[in-house]
């Protein structure tokens, strides 16, 4: 009889269990740490920090301008809104004028009673007088017919400019809603700044400038740093480089145009008002503003431009240095122009 084996499956299966539940302690000890193999995320250094907040501001910069592109647009699309509707008013007016010209004439042939005229003729009294006011009521019907071509007319001009009012108005409706979008991508990206920075140490956010320096620098004389050498091409760039000057350590804040805050191109723009010259509004237009001129010919008064879109500008003051509103971490400065990547200069002539 032969001897009968246990089956060797129970014993299988029972290493499954064991090495399953060896499996899970290990993975227990991994996921408390037990193990010693699982390790946080290392927290950035303040380089990378300032590395990460440096490109928001710059993206963020980049949006600035395209806001004030369009709130440019949105600003002049109101003012075309304003004149249109100004417009209608007053050809509104001259119609009510024609219309109650023409009613004042159709009333009074009505009460006439329109008789026909071999009639009229032939129960006048005094023929020569009648033939006299026939001629007359001609020449009024002739008027007439002008009056009503008048009120055509005019009917004809006060719809055409409600047409282009109410295309204004969806022109003014489209710029402001991309101004609402470009203000949130914006303040967007000067929050994602402000949130990098807050897990720096005071003394960190110091050393990458997050505007204790600036606001330091600030207290300073205002033509520290300035080269003293500088000379303008004209007065309209001397007059803008010392606007410039005046305006050393005022605050960063986008969209502004001055006199007590700027942002990059908004100082720009300032800086030629007051010297009696008249900027467009954004780096995109401004570094068309003038006649284009290398890095080499370089004078104080030229606007000088940076990154590949354009987003940033400054004014050149001679001896490799610019005047520019930087961002919010700091206020309108002196700075070196190779700080940024350098894109072109113009020339305001």
């Amino acid at each position: 009889m032969g001897t009968h084996r246990r089956p060797r499956q129970r014993a299988t299966g029972g290493g499954r269990a064991r090495t399953a539940v060896t499996i899970t302690l290990a993975g227990a000890a991994t996921a408390t740490g037990l193990g010693g193999t699982v390790h946080a995320d290392p927290q950035p250094t303040a380089a990378q920090v300032k590395a990460t907040v440096d490109k928001l501001y710059q993206e963020a910069e980049v949006a600035t301008e395209k806001y004030n592109g369009a709130k440019e647009k949105a600003d002049a699309a109101e003012r075309r809104l304003e004149d249109l509707r100004d417009e209608a008013a007053r050809k509104e007016d001259r119609l009510n004028s024609t219309r109650e010209a023409l009613g004042s004439v159709a009333a009074a042939q009505y009460r006439s009673g329109g008789l026909d005229p071999a009639v009229q003729l032939a129960l006048s009294s005094d023929p020569d007088r009648y033939l006299d006011g026939a001629a007359f009521a001609e020449r009024a019907g002739t008027r007439q017919k002008a009056a009503v071509g008048r009120v055509r007319k005019e009917l004809r001009d006060v719809e055409q400019l409600r047409g282009a009012a109410r295309v204004e108005v969806a022109s003014l409706n489209s710029r402001r809603a991309e101004l609402q979008r470009h203000r949130e991508t914006v303040t967007g990206k000067l929050e994602a700044a402000r949130r990098q920075l807050s897990r720096l140490t005071a003394e960190e956010r110091a050393r990458v400038g997050d505007g204790t320096g600036a606001r330091a620098s600030r207290a300073a004389g205002p033509r520290e740093g300035l080269p003293a050498s500088a000379q303008a091409p004209h007065s309209r760039a001397a007059a803008a480089v010392a606007y410039a000057h005046q305006k050393l350590g005022s605050p960063y804040v986008w969209g502004a145009t001055g006199p007590n805050a700027f942002d990059c191109s908004g100082l720009t723009q300032a800086a030629y008002r007051a010297a009696g010259v008249s900027l467009p509004r954004t780096t995109y237009a401004q570094i068309d503003a003038g006649r284009r001129v290398g890095r080499s010919e370089l004078l104080p008064g030229d606007l000088v431009f940076f990154y590949s879109g354009i987003s940033h500008v400054g004014i050149y003051v001679g001896d490799g240095k610019m005047i520019h509103a930087p961002n919010p971490s700091a206020p309108v400065r002196v700075a070196p122009v190779d700080e940024m990547p350098f894109a072109g200069a113009a020339r305001v002539v």
